[in-house]
């Protein structure tokens, strides 16, 4: 079987006035066509000249940074990840700064497989991003994608007019000298889907080419196969980073201009007085438990100054100290929160304010009240009660004894509901010297 030249030039050859030497294969013309049989599937094809390998080459180079998304991830890099998170405990940070010294390790000497396995939000993506601009920076070929991403790409490439063939698309990403592979797990999980992503980590495992995977799903949840490929000491390196998600709104992280906290930062389980009442002692414990496993609701009343506060401030002070998300807020400040939301004409900013407050993992809510409340602020109320209600999201709440009895039916009607929400009464009087007196309810 021989190759013959076709007869007809190259535009860009006949356009070009410098004399460049043709190829002596195709005489400059790009392609050629095989001297085969007339009944031969060949005949009458053209096919790419040796001499045009090179800017084949470059095509599909250009095209696997097309696929990459390198571009998009260019501000990720080791130098712009912080590694001392305001609001999270020290060892947290701690944490951070071993997995950093970890996967920078990795990008300097990529030797095996490397998988972060964490959380939205936990900086996954943001390390292997670092990964991959690294060995950027040192000249070397890299595909960053993610999985969705890549399994897209390659049905497309299935189509007749697709730019790259889905072989020489797949043969390219599996063979990569460089490979990261963001959100394994987020995918449909369709046979194919399945098939093709063994078929690709598989070739890397038996090859053992250098591979980043991140991933928030639990790896035991995986395709069996794909799971065995993945936790293989010999190969990969398995990095837990259960750290919160460090993309949520300031009032998760505890850090809102809405929180009332700072205010009570003093207030903590260790000074509160117990007055030698075997009350304030029962209600201790309470907060004690609740905050070491905060589930369903719990609802401090008495008169003022008896040490509401203090308990529930020092609920949110321990969840602080320990990185949980929570917000802290008295009513009256939520409400104008809420309201101050409503001066953009479209909404959009009380909207999410409300979003943001009735699903926060743990609310508290100091000097409940709707006796002097509108009727905008009462639903209000009610809707982030209801919201967190029917959701089961754990919540402290402090009220003073007659606002408890004034609440209304359907405040009523969850407060009394017994299998998520505990009331305690604070039976001490005010502390800083008011009536010991207490109404009874």
């Amino acid at each position: 079987m021989g190759l013959k030249r076709e007869t007809t030039p190259t535009s860009a050859n006949a356009e070009s006035g410098a004399k460049v030497e043709p190829c002596p294969i195709c005489g400059g013309m790009g392609y050629v066509t095989r001297d085969v049989p007339i009944n031969h599937p060949d005949f009458g094809k053209a096919f790419a000249c040796v001499c045009q390998r090179d800017q084949i080459a470059e095509r599909r180079r250009n095209h696997l940074q097309r696929i990459s998304n390198m571009s998009a991830y260019r501000q990720f890099r080791f130098d712009t990840f912080q590694t001392t998170i305001h609001g999270l405990a020290a060892d947290q940070n701690a944490m951070l700064g071993y997995i950093y010294d970890l996967v920078s390790f990795y990008a300097q000497q990529p030797d095996g497989w490397l998988l972060l396995q964490g959380g939205y939000g936990s900086g996954k993506t943001h390390l292997a991003a670092a990964v991959g601009n690294y060995q950027l920076d040192q000249g070397h070929e890299v595909v960053f994608v993610t999985v969705p991403d890549l399994l897209d790409h390659l049905r497309v490439s299935y189509s007749a007019g697709a730019e790259v063939s889905y072989d020489d698309l797949f043969m390219r990403v599996r063979s990569t000298p460089f490979l990261i592979l963001d959100d394994l797990g987020t995918e449909s999980p369709t046979a194919w889907a399945g098939e093709k992503l063994f078929q690709l980590l598989n070739h890397r495992y038996v090859h053992r080419l250098p591979t980043v995977v991140t991933t928030n799903r639990a790896i035991e949840r995986m395709d069996e196969r794909i799971r065995s490929r993945l936790l293989d000491e010999n190969l990969t390196r398995i990095v837990h980073m259960n750290l919160p998600d460090f993309r949520r709104g300031a009032i998760e992280q505890g850090q809102s201009e809405l929180s009332n906290l700072a205010l009570y930062g003093d207030m903590t389980f260790e000074n509160f007085d117990l007055r030698r009442s075997s009350n304030l002692q029962r209600a201790l414990e309470r907060a004690r438990n609740f905050a070491a496993n905060p589930q369903g609701w719990l609802i401090f009343h008495g008169v003022h100054g008896c040490g509401k506060t203090h308990l529930a401030a020092a609920i949110a002070n321990h969840h602080k100290a320990s990185g949980q998300p929570m917000l802290f807020v008295t009513v009256a400040d939520l409400l104008d929160y809420l309201r101050s939301g409503m001066k953009e004409e479209d909404g959009l900013a009380l909207n999410r304010r409300f979003k943001e407050v009735r699903q926060v993992p743990l609310l508290i809510l100091d000097d409940f009240h709707t006796k002097t409340a509108s009727a905008w602020a009462t639903e209000k109320l009610f809707q982030i009660i209801d919201y967190r209600y029917l959701a089961r999201l754990p919540m402290v709440i402090t009220i003073f004894s007659e606002n408890l009895v004034s609440l209304g039916d359907r405040f009523e009607s969850r407060f009394k509901d017994r299998r998520i929400c505990t009331i305690f009464e604070i039976t001490a009087g005010d502390y800083h010297g008011g009536t010991s007196s207490r109404p009874s309810s």
